[in-house]
């Protein structure tokens, strides 16, 4: 017996096709990751099966279904998440493609696919951390701010009547 309450058959979760429908989509993205030399790197683990599990059961927990995901990694912060790596426009769009081709194999209904997809457009915009092109900004394999504040040359200047 879980404590996970019960799933809303009214649910976008359910009505998208429930956990079957998720792991496809979040299948045949990684399956574009995988080969992606933009993207790929982002993930430190040689095996892509821990981040399928992750982006499964956050977006299962969304959009209704099983709330796994914030019991064993708290609250979702993807912006906090992301911002160690790179995510420029080119990584966006790279992120959508793969994810278009993941969506594109549920075949849902238009008002489900329109609704998912506005999702995942407007999520990917808010993932964008610079606009500086490869090796300026944030990095794969990340930095924590410490680590990257105490790498700048810093001089402070006071304003001529400050004491």
């Amino acid at each position: 017996m879980t404590d996970e309450p019960a799933i809303d058959p009214a649910s976008m979760y359910e009505q998208m096709g429930g956990h079957a429908a998720f792991v496809r989509l979040v299948d045949v993205f990684y399956a574009g990751v995988a080969g992606d030399d933009v993207l790929r790197p982002m993930y430190p683990e040689e095996d892509l099966g821990p981040a399928k599990e992750r982006l499964t059961g956050f977006l299962e927990q969304y959009w209704g279904g099983p709330t796994a995901y914030s019991r064993e990694r708290g609250h979702p912060r993807l912006r906090m998440r992301h911002m160690p790596f790179h995510v420029d426009p080119e990584a966006r769009d790279r992120w959508l493609l793969h994810m278009r081709a993941g969506v594109d194999a549920l075949a849902l209904p238009p008002l489900l696919e329109a609704t998912l997809w506005d999702y995942l457009e407007r999520a990917a915009h808010a993932m964008v951390n610079t606009f500086e092109p490869r090796g300026i900004g944030p990095q794969s394999g990340g930095r924590d701010d410490a680590a990257a504040a105490a790498s700048l040359p810093l001089t402070i200047r006071r304003a001529p009547d400050a004491p």
